[in-house]
């Protein structure tokens, strides 16, 4: 029995749908679903929704990054606890001010992020976040995320 003509068939319908195949975009098929907000800024008062007294972490220290976004997606402008800065080099140049003051207590970040930013700028601030080293030498692990109040 004769297959050559069969296999022919069967390599150019696999070649054809080997080049016509174009996947959905991957950011698309991202569904985040974000905590609800629990951050706390450097006084210790919550930041979003009200909490608890006794659901706050004691000895927690942390510094509040908020980024507003566009309606496109990208960042519009950045937040460091109640002080405003324009764009990723003066985030990283606040959090290097932050971070450089001797036996500062601070040593978690969390972002409070809107539901309308897209995860590529998302990682671009996490970048600039974990570029950062502590007073003590240590470098900025502990991230969290929060959903924005109203986002």
């Amino acid at each position: 029995m004769n297959l050559a003509a069969m296999l022919d068939m069967a390599f150019q319908l696999l070649t054809f749908f080997i080049l016509t195949f174009k996947p959905a975009p991957v950011e698309g098929r991202i569904n985040l679903r974000l905590p609800p907000p629990v951050g706390l800024n450097t006084t210790g008062a919550p930041v979003g929704n009200e909490v608890k007294k006794d659901e706050i972490p004691a000895g927690l220290h942390t510094l509040t990054v908020t980024i507003f976004a566009k309606p496109d997606g990208t960042i519009h402008s950045l937040g460091v606890d109640e002080s405003q800065v324009g764009n990723l080099q003066a985030l990283d140049n606040k959090l290097q001010t932050v971070f450089a003051v001797k036996d500062s207590p601070i040593n978690q970040v969390i972002l409070q992020v809107g539901r309308e930013l897209h995860y590529q700028e998302l990682m671009k601030v996490v970048e600039v976040c974990t570029r950062q080293t502590l007073a003590d030498g240590q470098k900025l692990t502990k991230l969290s995320f929060v959903e924005a109040a109203g986002g």
